[in-house]
């Protein structure tokens, strides 16, 4: 509908030489009664052509062609808006797309052609993923949903690191319960890994090594068992909320392939870095940044500015069109000095998006559940999981703004009532599917003969429903999850008034079959959008 208003306004130029239709911009009015589209189009000529604005409105007006006989009223508002009502005869008859794309319905091509790589996760492998992880994991794995249905070839990377003093620490930490295992009075460090995870890992070695370890003081094998271990976990983790991964990214070999020394090399030849007090810096003030950044620290080990600029130069020579890293707040100082970095080097930073998250609470029976990947008092992704179940999981992490704190209320996620917002969408698709197969019992089919789609709640739902591929579209470009989640809970809110108000089954049969078709296009909205969201739609509840 929003199209064929513009292709008004298309057509007007060869008629009125002051219209561009570039330059229009149609709203939804906030007002029922102000129709279904308005424009203050007349407002933003007034300056130029030194006019009333609603003196040109209505030369607008009057110059309109309604080609297809869709507009039921055209009028002036106010001083010079027009506003634009659709028959409902013509928003009705509209429902046919949702049943030619059927499962494709609400997607787009508008970045076909285009590739994506969205990077998130990316867990060091010392320990479970914790529910911090997991917000971290669900926002990626939705960022990239979104991107694949707008049309762009996306691939999902997790970066990971697995050498450097965190790794010797969880190998030696294995090593030590492994020798209690047989017997060794340890001494166990503080600042060790201390979770059950470890002793897991320290009895599989037993298993197979017995006690033929004990005198080894070579960190390496315990190092690869634990790793191995921790990332097989980290994996089943991911699956069990439906996120696989295409790529995986090891910061080592960064170090391995010479990566690290082009970048510093690059700097240098720049004249963007230099030594003091036997660091080496990055040049950020020649920016106009506040204060220079070390990049390799006094005892030669890099900073993590230096190997994520390595790493981002691998990944615009992969030729992504666009890049996604998803980070938790404990980046936010860092990332600018990584795209300060690229900057330097001469790529195009504004194909690299950052999208920060907050920290995750965990609250339960109102009090918060502390967490420590040391300490292994912390709750774990699985053990989340296992409490409320992966669809509410991945919900209640994307309910909030990234930007926002998160608690995570167990209670609330355990309830099976409309107070628990995933409960309510995936009752309402349960609800038209249980429709659907009564209907299908009775003999009753789906009907085309949407016209007979009159009342409020019809067209409201319908006008709705139209509305999915742009709530998609906006969704994905603005990385914003909760402009669909918005979206689906109006819809299932729409979909409820109009079953109530309105007997779907037991009506003149061209009106069952007409309304059997509108909870038929409502069941594949809410399917296909919960599906965006990595989330069952369930037939029944």
């Amino acid at each position: 509908m929003k199209e064929y208003i513009y292709q008004i306004f298309k057509e007007l130029e060869s008629k009125l030489e002051f219209v561009n239709a570039d330059d229009v911009i149609i709203t939804i009015p906030k007002q029922k009664e102000h129709g279904d589209f308005s424009t203050n189009y007349p407002f933003l000529l007034a300056k130029e052509l030194k006019r009333k604005p609603i003196d040109i409105a209505n030369q607008i007006i009057e110059n309109i062609t309604d080609a297809q006989k869709a507009l039921e009223k055209i009028e002036v508002a106010g001083n010079g808006f027009i506003n634009f009502k659709f028959r409902k005869d013509f928003i009705a008859r509209e429902l046919h797309k949702v049943f030619e794309q059927s499962i494709d319905y609400g997607k787009s091509k508008k970045y076909s052609g285009k590739r994506a790589q969205v990077e998130f996760v990316s867990a060091n492998p010392t320990g479970p993923l914790t529910v911090g992880h997991g917000r971290n994991a669900v926002f990626g794995d939705t960022v990239a949903n979104l991107l694949k249905a707008v049309g762009y070839d996306v691939e999902r990377e997790y970066y990971f690191n697995n050498a450097g003093r965190q790794m010797r620490i969880l190998a030696d930490s294995v090593r030590l319960r492994y020798l209690e295992l047989i017997g060794e009075q340890v001494d166990f460090p503080e600042d060790y890994y201390q979770g059950e995870y470890i002793i897991d890992i320290a009895k599989k070695i037993y298993e197979e090594k017995k006690d033929s370890l004990k005198n080894s003081d070579d960190l390496t094998y315990f190092k690869e068992i634990a790793e191995k271990e921790i990332f097989e976990d980290i994996n089943k983790t991911l699956k069990r909320l439906g996120i696989v991964f295409d790529n995986y990214f090891n910061e080592n070999s960064l170090y391995e392939t010479g990566k690290i020394d082009e970048v510093i090399k690059a700097f240098k030849e720049k004249d963007f870095c230099y030594e003091k007090d036997g660091a080496l810096w990055l040049a950020l003030t020649k920016l106009g940044m506040e204060q220079d950044k070390v990049i390799v620290k006094s005892t030669g080990e890099p900073t993590y500015r230096l190997p994520d600029i390595a790493y981002h130069i691998e990944k615009f020579r992969r030729n992504y069109d666009l890049m996604v890293d998803i980070f938790g707040s404990d980046h936010m100082a860092t990332y600018p000095d990584v795209l300060a970095g690229l900057k330097i080097l001469g790529y195009d930073t504004s194909k690299v998006k950052v999208l920060i998250h907050q920290f995750v609470t965990i609250v339960k029976d109102g009090e918060v559940v502390k967490m420590s990947t040391r300490k292994a008092n912390f709750v774990t992704l699985d053990e989340l999981i296992d409490e409320v179940g992966p669809d509410v999981v991945r919900y209640f992490f994307l309910m909030r703004s990234i930007s926002s704190h998160l608690n995570f209320d167990l209670g609330l996620a355990k309830k099976q009532t409309d107070e628990n917002p995933v409960f309510y969408l995936q009752y309402a698709h349960a609800r038209i599917c249980g429709i659907l197969r009564l209907a299908n019992e009775e003999g009753k089919t789906l009907g085309n003969k949407f016209e007979l789609l009159t009342s409020d709640e019809e067209i409201d739902l319908i006008k709705h429903i139209l509305n999915f591929p742009e709530a998609v579209l906006k969704s994905a470009e603005n990385f914003d999850q909760l402009v669909l989640i918005s979206y689906l809970h109006d819809l299932a809110e729409l979909f409820h008034k109009f079953y109530h108000e309105h007997r779907v089954l037991g009506q003149e049969e061209e009106l069952t079959s007409a309304r059997l078709s509108l909870c038929k296009a409502t069941q594949i909205v809410l399917q296909n959008g919960l599906g965006i969201l990595g989330i069952n739609a369930p037939e029944r509840m």
